[in-house]
C-alpha cells in the first residue's frame, strides 16, 4: 500500500547531497493540505509520469489547488477536500558543491612528436551548482534516471574526460610540454564544459587540473629519452661503463692471473663500446647518416701499372710484365742513351732499332 505523506521535508546532515528522491523508492501518496519544508539553499520539486512538474523555493507551504495547479490537474476524483494525488517529490540542493573530483579512468592515447605515442592520465577537481532545479531534474531524473549525487558525478565525469581528450589532442605536440599548457588546457575545457553544465540546469564555478601523468610505459620511455640526452658521448659513455665493469671483474678474481685477463679483457671491452657506441649513434640519428666507420677514409691502392701489350696489371717498381713478359719501365737506346716508351720500335732521337 503506498505511503501517505502529511508532512514533506529532508534534511541533508551530510551537505554533500545533489539529489534526495522522496520516496526513495515507487511513487508516494500526497494529500492537499500537507505541509511542504523547503530549507534554505533547497528547492523542491514534484515529479510524475517521467516530467518534472511544480517545484518550490525555501518555505513552509501547504498543498493547495492554487499552488499546486500542475499537479491537481491530474488528479481523477476529489475526496472530499482532502485529494491525495500520486507522485515523487526531489529535494534539489542549491549550495555550492566544491572539490569534487573527476580522472581518467582508462589512460588517454595521443599522439607525440618526440615519442610517437603516449598514454596519460588525468585528475582534477571542480565546482558546480544546480542553477534550474526544474531543468536538472528533467533532464539527469527524467532522462537519464539519475538521482543520486554518486550517479550525477559520475555522469558528469564523462563529460569532462570528452572534452579534456579533445582538448588535449588539439593542443598537445609533446608529453614534455605539457607542465607549461596547464592552464591553457584548464581554460579551454572549462570553456567547452560551460555549455554542456548549462544544459543540465547546473553552472561550472570552477575547473582545475592537477596532474596529467604518463602510464608506467611511457614513464620509462621519456626516462630512457632524458637518460640518453644526459650522457652526450654516447661512445665514451659505453666504453667507461665496459672499463668499469671489466675493472670489477679484476678486481673479484684476485691475483696476478685474474689481473692479467682483465687487463686482456679490458682492451676487447673498450673496443666492443666503440662497436655499440658507433651503431647506436646512428641509430639515434633515425638512419640519417652513417657509421663511423664508413666515414673514415679509405686506405690507399697500392700504386701499379698496365702492361702496354696484355693490358695486365703490375706494381709500379715492376721492369717487365709478370703475364707476357713485355718490358714495363722506359727502354735505353743502345746508340744514343735516349729513353723511349717501352712500346717503341726505334729510338725517337737517332732512329736505332730499339727491340728484336
Amino acid at each position: 500500500m503506498p505511503r501517505i505523506f502529511d508532512v514533506v521535508e529532508f534534511v541533508d546532515e551530510t551537505a554533500n547531497e545533489m539529489v534526495h528522491r522522496i520516496p526513495e523508492e515507487g511513487s508516494g501518496d500526497f494529500r492537499l493540505g500537507s505541509q511542504l519544508i523547503v530549507r534554505t539553499s533547497q528547492a523542491a520539486v514534484f515529479f510524475r509520469d517521467g516530467k518534472a512538474l511544480d517545484t518550490f523555493g525555501p518555505g513552509r507551504h501547504t498543498l493547495t489547488t492554487g499552488n499546486v495547479p500542475l499537479l491537481t490537474g491530474l488528479i481523477a476524483a476529489p475526496f472530499g477536500g482532502r485529494t491525495p494525488f500520486t507522485a515523487e517529490v526531489y529535494f534539489v540542493s542549491l549550495r555550492d558543491f566544491v572539490d569534487l573530483k573527476w580522472g581518467t579512468e582508462t589512460p588517454i592515447a595521443l599522439r607525440d612528436k618526440e615519442l610517437g605515442l603516449v598514454r596519460l592520465r588525468a585528475f582534477g577537481t571542480y565546482s558546480a551548482a544546480i542553477t534550474d532545479p526544474q531543468l536538472f531534474v528533467n533532464v539527469l531524473v527524467g532522462t537519464q534516471g539519475l538521482y543520486t549525487t554518486r550517479m550525477v558525478t559520475d555522469y558528469l565525469r564523462g563529460i569532462i574526460i570528452n572534452r579534456m581528450t579533445d582538448v588535449l589532442g588539439e593542443q598537445t605536440t609533446s608529453v614534455f610540454d605539457l607542465p607549461a599548457l596547464f592552464d591553457e588546457i584548464g581554460a579551454g575545457t572549462r570553456a567547452r564544459l560551460n555549455d554542456d553544465f548549462r544544459a543540465l540546469g547546473l553552472q561550472l564555478r570552477a575547473f582545475y587540473t592537477t596532474s596529467i601523468s604518463p602510464t608506467e610505459e611511457t614513464a620509462k620511455a621519456i626516462d630512457e629519452r632524458a637518460s640518453m640526452g644526459a650522457i652526450g658521448n654516447m661512445q665514451a659513455y659505453l666504453q667507461f661503463k665496459a672499463a668499469r665493469a671489466l675493472g670489477d671483474a679484476a678486481q673479484q678474481g684476485g691475483g696476478g692471473g685474474g689481473l692479467a685477463a682483465a687487463g686482456v679483457g679490458l682492451g676487447a671491452g673498450v673496443g666492443l663500446g666503440a662497436t655499440i657506441a658507433r651503431e647506436l649513434a646512428d641509430a639515434m640519428r633515425g638512419g640519417g647518416g652513417q657509421p663511423q666507420a664508413a666515414q673514415q677514409p679509405a686506405p690507399a691502392a697500392p700504386a701499379s701499372t698496365a702492361c702496354p701489350k696484355c693490358a695486365t696489371p703490375n706494381l709500379a717498381q715492376a721492369r717487365f710484365c709478370n703475364n707476357c713478359g713485355q718490358p714495363l719501365g722506359k727502354v735505353k737506346c743502345s746508340k744514343c742513351g735516349t729513353e723511349n716508351d717501352p712500346q717503341a720500335n726505334f729510338c725517337n732521337d737517332c732512329g736505332t732499332k730499339l727491340q728484336e
